[in-house]
């Protein structure tokens, strides 16, 4: 779990690397690695960007059902698909990319949704920080959605880039709050622990109650958590649901926690048609910088 942990977490980090975080030889945790694949824990290596970075808006979705693709089939009416995760209990998290009049769109989401009964929909916290993506970034980006684990010098092979350039360049989008580099991976493959992820309902001080959720429980963390509008999302993994019902009741106490909902997630579908066509459609742009602004 730990070693799945530093891959959602980062996947590009060498499995020497992860052996000694982990306190085992890089040898030993690649044998793992390729074991959890071959077990279909893993199931692909992946790049997940936030649309903000290319301006766009994000609205997560939460309602009762499971048809995932007559779900997905109506919010492509409002904007592209995101991710989706259908959880136990028959509730669905998903969300979709929304490039403009975010307000209209999430009225019209609640109009179109009549096969299942909305939960609730939020929009994503926008950023409050600048920077920017060249096309050679974008460039080495695409290259990296194909294969995100591979190699300088594989990268370098493909693109026709120097190795300098390739190296600076991955520097630069594994310091981006935008970019991560992760995996995808089943929850029903895992066995002794189960992943759930705890959404935590904020009154105030959001990155201040982040800050204290992340000292108080970061040794139950399976990915690193993150802000969404007044909410903050906890993925974390336990070894019964005892202990998952535990932690949940924990976060509930913290101050500042308003209310707790829990999600344990049956399947995970990151979604990346609307990051080719935003990388796509960025590369013709007669600017030479893509700006990661807030959406609106």
């Amino acid at each position: 779990m730990k070693i799945l942990s530093r891959l959602l977490n980062n996947c590009r980090e060498s499995d020497r690397q992860i052996g000694r975080k982990v306190g085992i030889s890089g040898g030993a945790a690649s044998a793992r690695i390729r074991k959890m694949e071959g077990s279909g824990v893993i199931e692909r290596f992946a790049v997940k960007v936030e649309p903000p970075v290319f301006g766009y808006g994000v609205l997560y979705i939460v309602v009762s059902g499971q048809n995932i693709n007559g779900i997905l089939r109506q919010l492509s009416l409002v904007g592209e698909p995101f991710f989706a995760v259908p959880c136990v209990g028959g509730i669905t998290v998903c969300s979709i990319v929304i490039k403009d009049e975010m307000q209209q769109k999430i009225e019209l989401v609640s109009r179109l949704m009549k096969d299942v009964r909305v939960l609730t929909i939020f929009e994503a916290e926008n950023p409050t920080h600048d920077t920017s993506l060249t096309r050679t970034d974008l460039e080495i980006l695409e290259e990296l959605m194909a294969h995100p684990r591979q190699k300088i010098e594989e990268i370098s092979n493909s693109t026709g880039l120097s190795t300098k350039t390739v190296t600076r360049c991955i520097e630069k989008l594994h310091g981006h709050d935008g970019v991560q580099f992760t995996l995808v991976y089943d929850p029903t493959k895992i066995e002794d622990f189960i992943p759930h992820v705890i959404l935590a309902s904020i009154g105030n001080k959001t990155k201040n109650t982040l800050a204290i959720l992340e000292k108080e429980f970061s040794e139950s963390f399976l990915q690193m958590p993150f802000i969404a509008k007044n909410q903050i999302v906890l993925f974390m993994y336990s070894r019964n649901i005892f202990r998952m019902d535990d932690l949940t009741q924990k976060v509930t106490s913290i101050e500042n926690v308003k209310s707790t909902d829990l999600f344990i997630p049956k399947k995970i579908s990151l979604l990346e048609d609307w990051l080719k066509n935003a990388i796509k459609d960025a590369r013709k742009s007669p600017k030479l910088h893509i700006t990661y602004r807030q959406a609106g």
